[in-house]
């Protein structure tokens, strides 16, 4: 019984290793994105590109634009709800920003405001490689503080 037991346990191991995505991947292609339609686009890691891409301004003008936007939600702020939520997002070849997503939320209200602050954000210098604009797969954090 043990034996089976070990078997089965190395065997599904080896399944949950084997068929994961490699984590290591430098270059993102992205399906799927509608349900009524298939979009496929080559997305480029933020580290893999020559040159990343970068608020209008630099870091210090996306904090700042994020503490001016960031509007804490009153249920939220009430029942002391605090917490990072960690988004991602794609930076165009244009500079848009595009397919922003939660990867790792807090409450919903939260979450949604953090997607709210990032779909407002202007424009970003494009990442570049190869001296040529690509779209980037950037994380970004979003902290609510009382």
């Amino acid at each position: 019984m043990n034996k089976r037991l070990l078997f089965l346990l190395i065997l599904a191991t080896f399944v949950i290793y084997f068929a994961s995505p490699a984590k290591a991947q430098r270059h993102h292609t992205s399906a799927n994105i509608k349900p009524s339609a298939q979009i496929v686009m080559d997305v480029y890691e933020y580290d893999f590109v020559d040159v990343q891409p970068q608020f209008p301004g630099g870091n210090s003008e996306m904090i700042r634009f994020i503490n001016n936007e960031r509007r804490y939600p009153a249920e939220a702020y009430h029942n002391g709800v605090e917490g990072r939520v960690l988004c991602s997002f794609i930076v165009n070849t244009d500079g848009s920003i595009s397919h922003i997503a939660v990867l790792r939320g807090v409450e919903e209200s939260l979450n949604r405001e953090a997607v709210r602050i990032i779909s407002e954000m202007p424009h970003w210098h494009a990442g570049k490689l190869d001296n040529e604009n690509v779209p980037v797969y950037c994380i970004l954090p979003i902290a609510f503080r009382k």
